[in-house]
């Protein structure tokens, strides 16, 4: 495990604290899974673009092929 040092500002400190009077979770966990949480989030957001940028491309490939067989149905 990794120790850090983090500097929050007093609004989100203060929202987390009165939090974790009620969720009764240690600081650390909650901090731990509040970022294992942001980690998978952002993980999907750039598959999300990755994917798109990936669609795009077979997109352009498959409309040639689409062309192509149109213009054999076209000679049938």
């Amino acid at each position: 495990m990794k120790s850090i040092s983090l500097k929050l500002n007093e609004p989100v400190f203060q929202e987390m604290e009165k939090i974790l009077e009620n969720v009764q979770v240690s600081r650390n966990k909650y901090i731990n899974e509040a970022i294992e949480y942001y980690n998978a989030l952002q993980d999907r957001f750039l598959l999300e673009k990755q994917l798109l940028q990936e669609s795009a491309m077979v997109s352009e490939d498959s409309m040639a092929v689409l062309h192509e067989f149109e213009a054999i149905e076209d000679e049938w």
